[in-house]
């Protein structure tokens, strides 16, 4: 089992940035692909953006490139999402995500094994 704690969380103003952290433990050897996911209510969860440990291949979704980026430091075994220009419409419940035994850079929910617990973002206008 893989365990994914997100944090990082919080209020902002539109305009602002936030960064989230997701930290991995357990059988980390089996992941090789990290994403982030949101979720507001009564929504599907949709893809944000994921980054694969070895090389840094990364994917975004439109509506967050050019504002959001994914990073990740392997010692630590974490994954960053650095949020910036942040709108109220990137209101979500963040949540960290890791397929098993996958170097896809999935962009669907099913691709994906492990799920974070979520981490609360509020942009307020």
């Amino acid at each position: 089992q893989v365990q994914l704690v997100e944090s990082g969380g919080g209020l902002v103003q539109a305009g602002g940035s936030l960064r989230l952290s997701c930290v991995a433990s357990g059988r980390t050897f089996s992941t090789y692909v990290m994403g982030w996911f949101r979720q507001t209510p009564g929504k599907e969860r949709e893809f944000v953006t994921a980054i694969r440990w070895t090389d840094g291949s990364t994917s975004y979704a439109d509506s967050v490139k050019g504002r959001f980026t994914i990073s990740r430091d392997n010692a630590k075994n974490t994954v960053y999402l650095q949020m910036n220009s942040l709108k109220p419409e990137d209101t979500a419940v963040y949540y960290c995500a890791a397929p098993d035994r996958s170097y896809t850079l999935g962009t669907r929910r099913n691709q994906y094994d492990y799920w974070g617990q979520g981490t609360q973002v509020t942009v307020s206008s």
